[in-house]
C-alpha cells in the first residue's frame, strides 16, 4: 500500500508511472463509456419502445438510486472491514450479468416496465457497492499528493466517455434498437473486472482495538460525526445534496423535453449530450491547475456557480425554429454544464479523499453517496411528475434556480477556502 505521508510525484500530474493506476484508469474508463450508453438506451427504452412518459423515466432514474438510500450507510462501514479490490472484481462480473438480461427478457417479449425496473435496482445495490469500493480505494493505490491529479486524469477519460459514449449509444440505438444497445455495457464490465483483477495491492483490513469488532451502528455513527462535523466537509456535503436534488430533476425532464418536447430523435440527444462529454474534457484539462493556483473550495464554488446559466440556456430552447437549432441551443447548455463539472469534479474528490484518514474512506464516500442517491430517489420522480403536470420549461427554470441557491451557500461558507495539501483531520469516535 502506497504511504499517504509519500510526497513524491506530489506536483506530477503523469500519475500513470504509479504502479496499478495505468490498469485500474482502464477498466474506469472503459466502464465509464458503458455506462453512458445505458444511460440513454435506457431511457430511450422507457419511452419509446415501452411508450412511457417523463414520469416513468423518473420512476426509471429513482429505482437505480434506491439502494443507495436503503444500505448506503451500512455498506459504508462494512468495506472500512474488508479488502476492496475483491469488491470491484464481484460486482463489475454481477452488473454485466444483470444488463445481458435485458435484451434476452425482451426477446422473450416479456420486458415491461416492472421488471425492467426490478433489474434496474439489482444493478444499483451492485453499484453502490462498486462506488463506494472504487472511490474507497484509488487513496490506497496512489500517494495523498496524488489524489487530485489521479481523480483529474479519470475526469478526463470519463468526458471522453462522456462525449463519445451518447454518440455511440445513439448509433447503437438506431441500428439495433435500445434493449441490445445495452449488451455493450455488460461488456465493458466484463473488461473492468479483468483488468482490476490483475492489480497487485496490498491492502490490510484495521483491527477493532483489543481485538473485537466495534458495533456497526458505532461505525455509522462515526462516519456521519466525520461527514456532517467537519468544518468544510459537512458544507461541501449539505451543498452537493442539494445539487443532486436538482440535478436529477433537470435530467429527468431534459430527455423528454428533447424527445417529445422538441422533437429530437436518439441520435440528435445524443448529439446534445455528447457537447456536454466535449465541455467536461474542457474542464477537466484544466482542474488540476486552477484547484493548484485558487485553491479547492474556490474553484468548486465558481464551477456550480456557471451550471444555472446552462440550464437557463437550455430553458430558452425555441419552439418550431428547427431540430438543429434545437440541438444547438441544448448542445450549448451541456456543453457549459459539462464545462463546469469537469473543471469541479476532481477538486471535490481529490479534497474528499485527501482530509479524510484511509480508515474512514469506506463510511465517508458511502454515507455522502447514499444522501446524494436519496436526493436523485426524491429529485428524479418529482421532477417527472411536475414536468407532466406543468411542463417541462418550468421544471427547467426551477432547477436552475436550484443551483443558484447552492452556489450561493457553498459561497458563503468555510468551504470557499478550502486548498488542497491539508492536514488529514482526526475522527472522533463513538462511545
Amino acid at each position: 500500500m502506497t504511504s499517504d505521508t509519500d510526497d513524491d510525484g506530489a506536483r506530477s500530474r503523469d500519475v500513470f508511472r504509479l504502479p496499478g493506476f495505468a490498469a485500474f484508469w482502464a477498466a474506469a474508463s472503459v466502464s465509464e463509456l458503458g455506462n453512458h450508453v445505458t444511460v440513454l438506451a435506457l431511457q430511450v427504452l422507457v419511452v419509446v419502445t415501452l411508450g412511457g412518459t417523463a414520469t416513468d423515466v423518473g420512476l426509471l432514474n429513482a429505482t437505480r438510486w434506491l439502494p443507495y438510500l436503503a444500505l448506503g450507510l451500512v455498506v459504508g462501514a462494512l468495506l472500512d472491514r474488508r479488502r476492496r479490490r475483491p469488491v470491484l472484481v464481484v460486482t463489475d462480473l454481477g452488473r454485466a450479468v444483470l444488463l445481458g438480461l435485458i435484451p434476452a427478457l425482451w426477446l422473450l417479449d416479456v420486458l415491461s416496465l416492472p421488471v425492467l425496473l426490478v433489474v434496474v435496482a439489482a444493478f444499483g445495490a451492485l453499484s453502490l457497492l462498486h462506488d463506494a469500493a472504487s472511490q474507497s480505494f484509488l487513496p490506497r493505490l496512489v500517494p495523498r499528493s496524488a489524489l487530485l491529479a489521479a481523480n483529474a486524469r479519470l475526469d478526463q477519460s470519463g468526458a471522453v466517455a462522456q462525449t463519445s459514449g451518447p454518440l455511440l449509444a445513439g448509433g447503437l440505438v438506431t441500428a439495433l434498437g435500445a434493449p441490445v444497445a445495452v449488451l455493450a455495457d455488460a461488456l465493458t464490465f466484463l473488461f473492468s473486472a479483468v483488468m482490476v483483477a490483475r492489480l497487485k495491492v496490498s491492502e490490510t483490513v484495521a483491527s477493532a482495538a483489543d481485538g473485537a469488532r466495534r458495533r456497526l451502528r458505532s461505525e455509522i455513527a462515526d462516519g456521519l460525526r466525520w461527514v456532517y462535523g467537519h468544518r468544510t466537509l459537512a458544507p461541501l456535503a449539505l451543498s452537493t445534496h442539494g445539487w443532486f436534488l436538482c440535478n436529477s430533476m433537470l435530467a429527468t425532464a431534459f430527455v423528454p423535453f428533447a424527445l417529445l418536447g422538441l422533437g429530437l430523435d436518439a441520435f440528435g440527444l445524443s448529439i446534445t449530450l455528447a457537447a456536454g462529454g466535449v465541455g467536461a474534457l474542457g474542464g477537466s484539462l484544466f482542474s488540476t491547475r486552477a484547484g493548484l493556483r485558487w485553491g479547492a473550495g474556490r474553484t468548486v464554488v465558481a464551477s456550480r456557480a456557471a451550471m444555472p446559466l446552462a440550464w437557463i440556456l437550455i430553458a430558452l430552447t425555441p419552439d418550431g425554429a428547427g431540430v438543429w437549432v434545437a440541438v444547438a441551443v441544448l448542445g450549448a447548455g451541456q456543453l457549459l454544464h459539462g464545462f463546469a463539472m469537469g473543471l469541479e469534479n476532481a477538486n471535490e474528490m481529490g479534497y474528499w479523499q485527501a482530509v479524510t484518514p484511509d480508515a474512514f474512506q469506506g463510511r465517508t464516500n458511502a454515507t455522502r453517496r447514499s444522501v446524494n442517491r436519496a436526493m436523485i430517489v426524491v429529485g428524479a420522480p418529482l421532477g417527472g411528475v411536475l414536468a407532466d403536470a406543468v411542463g417541462y420549461r418550468p421544471v427547467l427554470w426551477a432547477g436552475a434556480a436550484g443551483f443558484a441557491v447552492v452556489a450561493a451557500g457553498l459561497a458563503a461558507s468555510p468551504f470557499r477556502e478550502a486548498r488542497h495539501g491539508e492536514p488529514q483531520g482526526t475522527p472522533r469516535s463513538g462511545d
